[in-house]
C-alpha cells in the first residue's frame, strides 16, 4: 500500500504563517503538519510515501528529503487550480500504483491525524473507503460559533456514502464528518482514473470550473456512478488546520 500527500496550497488564513512557508509546515504543537502525517503513515506500515506541492515547492521539497519520500511532484497552477487537479499532477504515481497492484491512501496536508486512523484505513476492505468522524460535532463546537456555518453534508444509506461535501440545512444532514482522508483499491484506481479522463473540460462542477474542481465534489461524481463508498468511522482524534485558532485545539494523539 502507498500514500499520496496533496501539499500544494497556500494557505492564505494561516497568513503570516504561510508567508514563508507552504500551508503543511505550519507548525501545530511544535511540530509541522506534515510532520505528524508521514509519522503516522509510516508508523502504520505506509512505506512508500509521495507528496504533491504547490506553493514554495523547493523549500517543502528539502525539508522533506529526511523523511525519504518516494517521489515527488509539482503543481505548477496550484494558485489557479484545486484539489482534484493537484492529485493528477501525480498521475505518474496513481499509474503506478496500479501496475504494482498496491491500494492508495489520499491525504490532504492541512489536517493532523495519527496512526490508529491510518491503521483502520489500511485494514478497511473495499474499492473506496473514506475516514468519517462521528464525533466531528464536539471539534467544530470548538473551531466556531455555529458549526453549521462551516460543516458539510454526510450521509449513508445501506452501509454507503451517498452524500459528502453539501451545504448542511440541518445537523441531520450530518451523519459524520469527512475528514480529508481516503483509501482507493489498486483495481478501482484504475477506473478513478478513465473517469477523470471522461469528464468534461467544460462543465462546472459545482460552482467551479474542471481545474478548480473540489475533491468532494469529484468523489460525489464517484459515489453517484458507482455507489461504493464506504465510511471508515473514527471519533475524534484528528483536526484540521484551516486558521490560526485551529493552531490552540487540542487532540490527544496516539
Amino acid at each position: 500500500m502507498k500514500a499520496l500527500i496533496l501539499a500544494a496550497g497556500f494557505g492564505s488564513r494561516l497568513l503570516p504563517l504561510t508567508e514563508n512557508n507552504p500551508k503543511c509546515m505550519v507548525e501545530y504543537n511544535g511540530r509541522k503538519i506534515i510532520d505528524y502525517e508521514i509519522e503516522a503513515l509510516k508508523k502504520a506500515g505506509i512505506c512508500e510515501v509521495a507528496v504533491v506541492g504547490g506553493y514554495l515547492f523547493d523549500t517543502l521539497k528539502s525539508y522533506l528529503h529526511k523523511f525519504d519520500i518516494a517521489a515527488f511532484y509539482e503543481n505548477k497552477k496550484y494558485d489557479k487550480t484545486n484539489m482534484v487537479s493537484t492529485m493528477f499532477c501525480a498521475r505518474e504515481f496513481l499509474e503506478s500504483c496500479i501496475s504494482t497492484k498496491s491500494d492508495l491512501i489520499i491525504s490532504y496536508a492541512d489536517i493532523v491525524y495519527f496512526s490508529d486512523t491510518i491503521s483502520k484505513l489500511k485494514d478497511s476492505i473495499g474499492e473506496l473507503n473514506i475516514v468519517v468522524d462521528k464525533a466531528w460535532r464536539s471539534l467544530w463546537e470548538r473551531r466556531f460559533a455555529n458549526p453549521l456555518d462551516d460543516a458539510e453534508s454526510l450521509k449513508i444509506k445501506n452501509g454507503k456514502i451517498v452524500e459528502l461535501g453539501k451545504k448542511a440545512s440541518s445537523y441531520d444532514d450530518i451523519e459524520g464528518q469527512y475528514t480529508g482522508l481516503f483509501k482507493m483499491s489498486y483495481k478501482f484506481l484504475s477506473d478513478v482514473v478513465k473517469f477523470y479522463d471522461s469528464l468534461n473540460r467544460y462543465d462546472m462542477y459545482d460552482g467551479k470550473d474542471f481545474d478548480n474542481m473540489y475533491m468532494t465534489s469529484f468523489l460525489q461524481r464517484i459515489i453517484d456512478k458507482y455507489n461504493n463508498a464506504n465510511p471508515v468511522f473514527i471519533e475524534g482524534n484528528w483536526c484540521e488546520i484551516d486558521f490560526k485558532s485551529d493552531l490552540e485545539i487540542v487532540i490527544n494523539g496516539k
